[in-house]
């Protein structure tokens, strides 16, 4: 089977067939690179979601990746970044393998096509110019036997008219002669041209042609199998990242299956155990005998006995529970005394490691820089030792105003871990079982209580006062006061984003009621809505205070205060102040 013999006439619809190839192949060529255009694609759209849902560093997300459910997520989302890096290899590998190389293959093939259908065509242009030739001489021949024929004839006819004269006789068969001798030659010259034509065209038929069409067959048949080896490699690109694929997947499942609910219940309550115990049971109170009314073992009275009038409870109870802590609003203090004792400890201790560990970091390069000033003085040549005493003193410096910081939580913490009560006598705390005994008055409250901007109290107050507080009205009348009213109003200058506890976020521009002005920490408190208020950085707005509506304000705050200082002498001996 040779395209030299069986297609020895088909010099045309070879050159369109093979075209038609180079095309498939430059088809084949475009397909790959837009399959590698969109693993690319596909990858970074993997990339970019599991980065989208990454823990944001220093967030509240990051604590939340404690829990073992958010754990196998986030093993998720980095298995998702690595199964999208597969998909990179895919377009690389595919890229690098098929697309150059079978570029680089259709420039060679094209080249190589051209230059045999250059030579067919040469070889083609050849016959043609001797078929031509052949062509020429036979019309001459031809011409010329005719030219001898018609001379012979008017010989003839000459010879055997009576009234010619001999000299025209020998004139016309001097010119048969001629004309003779002429087709004579034409006869020999074109029986020369078409032996060599003959002999030219078997050549042309039986050796170039099938020389040129076998190498065109063998030429498209390097590219039929040249791209039927790259469909191979294509398969086999995929192929080699499906086993790094599968341990992607294998991941993601044994992250699934190491999710563990108990453990994820257990931190739940480390997270927001408070450390108090629940209040006990409220005792029956029998307001049919006015003025005697019994003492229960949670009621928030001084059972001093002095004969002070007790303050008389009416309307319903919304029975909240122990503590009675409102959050606070304002920010975070430094002791954490805003939080629940529990709660306070964790704070306090990671803190107290936090600094150890900047304590370490500046111990270590502390010896660094004193061993280097060793080297600097035993070898004189490679630096200067006085040059390194700014830096020493000033790891020094760090180093002790770390200690004194650690120290300063440390001792926070032991006050706390000394507060926490122990198994046995928490139930006897929270009782509040003082059977007559008069309560002890607490000297140094006023030195503990810690107040939160808009004077919310701690648990730390209720510890050091040790009193329980009973569910009453006196509740419904402090949880249900009114809004402080706005003293004026303010603008936006920057856009703040509230994220702490008791901030609100506000946009540059934009108008909100000024309630409470800056008392000289840098914060001034303003309010949205009805619901929605809080403090921003006095600096961040501008502020436009309406004198009539402070005075207002100012009237209603001291009514306020002198109503919570009467209650709170009488409940709360060491709760003085705003609340």
């Amino acid at each position: 089977m040779s395209w030299g013999t069986e297609l020895w006439d088909q010099f045309d619809n070879l050159e369109k067939h093979t075209q038609w190839g180079i095309d498939i192949l430059e088809k084949y060529i475009k397909f790959v690179k837009e399959r590698t255009e969109i693993e690319l694609s596909y990858a970074k759209q993997l990339r970019n979601l599991s980065k989208k849902y990454q823990p944001k560093k220093n967030s509240k997300e990051e604590e939340e990746y404690r829990y073992t459910a958010c754990k196998a997520f986030l093993s998720t989302l980095n298995e998702t970044n690595d199964y999208a890096g597969q998909h990179e290899v895919i377009s690389e590998n595919m890229t690098s393998q098929i697309t150059v190389e079978l570029a680089r293959y259709v420039q060679e093939l094209k080249q190589e096509r051209k230059s045999h259908f250059h030579e067919g065509r040469k070889a083609q242009q050849h016959i043609e110019t001797c078929w031509k030739q052949l062509e020429s001489s036979k019309r001459r021949f031809e011409r010329d036997c005719k030219e001898a024929d018609r001379a012979q004839q008017y010989f003839e006819k000459m010879d055997a008219d009576i009234n010619v004269t001999k000299a025209d006789v020998e004139k016309a068969r001097q010119q048969a002669q001629i004309r003779h001798q002429m087709a004579e030659d034409s006869k020999a010259d074109y029986s020369s041209i078409l032996q060599k034509f003959n002999q030219q065209q078997r050549e042309y038929y039986h050796s170039h042609i099938p020389s040129i069409f076998q190498k065109i067959q063998e030429m498209e048949e390097r590219r039929i199998v040249r791209i039927g080896e790259s469909m191979k490699t294509y398969a086999e690109v995929d192929r080699q990242v499906i086993p790094i694929i599968g341990k992607c997947l294998d991941g993601i499942v044994k992250a699934a299956e190491s999710i563990d609910q108990k453990n994820d219940s257990q931190l739940v309550i480390e997270a927001y155990k408070s450390g108090f115990e629940p209040p006990g049971d409220f005792e029956f109170e029998d307001y049919t005998q006015p003025m005697k009314r019994t003492v229960s073992d949670n009621s928030l009275s001084n059972s001093r006995g002095d004969g002070k009038a007790e303050l008389k409870f009416g309307g319903k109870s919304k029975g909240k529970l122990w503590p009675f802590i409102k959050k606070n609003k304002g920010a975070t203090p430094e002791d954490f005394s805003n939080l629940p004792p529990e709660q306070r400890r964790k704070k306090l201790q990671l803190k107290v490691d936090e600094l150890n560990k900047e304590i370490q970091k500046e111990t270590d390069q502390r010896d660094a820089i004193t061993k280097m000033k060793d080297v600097y003085l035993k070898n004189p040549q490679m630096g200067d030792p006085a040059s390194l005493d700014h830096k020493l003193t000033e790891v020094n410096q760090n180093i002790e105003k770390l200690r004194l910081e650690a120290q300063k939580f440390e001792a926070w913490l032991a006050e706390v871990e000394g507060r926490l009560p122990a198994r046995g006598d928490q139930a006897r705390r929270q009782s509040g079982m003082y059977d007559g005994q008069t309560a002890p008055t607490v000297n140094n409250c006023a030195q503990d209580r810690e107040s939160s901007p808009d004077g919310s109290y701690t648990e730390e107050q209720s510890q050091e006062s040790e009193v329980k507080v009973l569910t009453t009205d006196f509740d419904d009348e402090f949880d249900d006061e009114e809004p402080l009213p706005a003293i004026g109003t303010c603008k936006a200058l920057y856009t703040f984003d509230g994220q702490n506890e008791g901030t609100i976020s506000v946009i540059e521009g934009e108008t909100l009621y000024v309630i409470e002005e800056d008392k000289g920490d840098g914060w001034t408190r303003i309010r949205r809505s009805e619901d929605e208020e809080g403090y921003v950085p006095t600096s961040y707005v501008e502020v436009y205070l309406d004198k009539n509506a402070k005075e207002s304000a100012l009237k209603m705050a001291s009514k306020q205060n002198e109503r919570e200082g009467l209650v709170s002498s009488q409940f709360f001996p060491c709760r003085t102040g705003r609340r």
